[in-house]
């Protein structure tokens, strides 16, 4: 199934403050693991995140991390952070289940 890739306002934003290289290695990424099987969860790239009812996954690309929610149809890019910003933004936006 191909699902249909959405970025939210906030991480429209975030993908233009990222560096040109870096830029090009998350929306490779999100191509790649996300269009098809955003689910399937792997030991270093996708994690379910646990306690977390928003956002539900986490796509790591070396160290920038990619925020996510999956639909029926629909993944949904939250935010993409750097990996020393991700806790205090999962703290201050993840909802908690």
């Amino acid at each position: 199934m191909r699902y249909e890739i959405l970025l939210a306002p906030e991480a429209v934003e975030d993908l233009r403050a990222l560096r040109a290289y870096v830029r090009g290695l998350v929306l490779d990424a999100i191509e790649t693991h996300l269009r098809h099987e955003p689910t399937k969860v792997s030991r270093s790239r996708i994690k379910r995140l646990r306690g977390l009812s928003k956002p539900q996954y986490r796509l790591r690309i070396d160290e920038t991390r990619v925020f996510y929610d999956v639909s029926h149809d629909a993944v949904e890019v939250l935010a993409i952070v750097e990996k020393s910003e991700a806790e205090s933004w999962l703290e201050r936006f993840g909802r908690p289940e």
